[in-house]
């Protein structure tokens, strides 16, 4: 049993014994995904606007694109470290 997080694109686990309180983890896990949820949605509208796509630089158009990959790959992460409490 590990509780994981995630530090830019980096993943580390901490061992954890019984002395986590589950709820309350639970509680601040599924408001860090509402969050991230919502800043993949505000991501992913920019992203969809063609007006920003076409005129911003190349630069900032990745950067936006590395955002949204960011937000994904911490969603799943959160997901599974939810699933992994709920066991």
């Amino acid at each position: 049993d590990a509780f994981g997080s995630i530090v830019r694109s980096a993943e580390f686990f901490i061992p954890v014994a019984d002395s986590v309180d589950t709820e309350a983890e639970l509680k601040k896990l599924n408001e860090e995904l509402e969050y991230t949820r919502g800043f993949l949605k505000s991501v992913e509208a920019k992203l969809s606007n063609e007006k920003f796509v076409n005129g911003a630089p190349a630069a900032v158009v990745e950067k936006e694109r590395k955002k949204k990959s960011d937000a994904e790959n911490k969603i799943a992460v959160i997901e599974q470290q939810i699933a992994a409490l709920r066991k």
